[in-house]
């Protein structure tokens, strides 16, 4: 692992090329089976309630009825997650063509709204696991088995595809320093020591 300003990312996230095939995984990421939907910070709770009066437009009956029943989202302070549809999609979820997309990506993209959709579906494939400091990981599931194969393909790595989204996470400067500490990672030259804790 390394660190750059207490926050510390799992070394192999570096070398790992990948880049979405939304006509291959359909937005599985967006559907996943087990209940729980996308985690919110606490600051996206106020976005969400801001945007649902324009993104509803977009959304199934089934979808508004599921958050008509459960609200706009679940939990409490510091464990909020979006609701979920028959415990697999979204409920702010829209198809187009058979892919699922976000409802708030979508009114962000044609300028309706301000806020793009919760960072931890725009920082995916990547989980920041929050605890005293945050811990960013790789999070596989086999649907994105595409993107890696357009990755290696395309030859874009997952540090620079998800550059704005870890912008927006962290910051420029913080980015920068990411990307000088993957690019020494995959020359194979040992980073220097402060951000390789483990060597003695």
């Amino acid at each position: 692992m390394f660190i750059i300003q207490e926050t510390t990312i799992e070394e192999p996230i570096a070398g790992i090329k990948f880049a979405c095939d939304l006509n291959a995984c359909k937005g599985a990421c967006c559907t996943l089976p087990g209940g729980k939907g996308a985690p919110l910070l606490d600051s996206e709770i106020a976005e969400i309630q801001k945007a649902f009066p324009v993104v509803r437009e977009n959304l199934s009956l089934e979808h508004l009825a599921r958050i008509e029943e459960k609200g706009l989202f679940e939990g409490s302070e510091g464990d909020y997650t979006t609701p979920c549809y028959k415990n697999r999609a979204c409920v702010f979820v829209t198809y187009e063509n058979g892919i699922a997309k976000c409802s708030f990506e979508k009114a962000y993209l044609k300028g309706d709204i301000s806020w793009r959709k919760p960072l931890s579906c725009h920082l995916f494939p990547l989980r920041v696991d929050r605890l005293a400091h945050d811990r960013i990981r790789f999070e596989f599931i086999s649907e994105c088995g595409p993107a890696l194969d357009k990755g290696n393909l395309e030859d874009v790595y997952l540090s620079d595809f998800l550059k704005e989204s870890l912008v927006r996470a962290y910051g420029e400067a913080w980015y920068k320093k990411f990307i000088d500490l993957c690019e020494t990672v995959r020359s194979g030259k040992v980073a220097y020591e402060e951000h390789r804790p483990w060597l003695p």
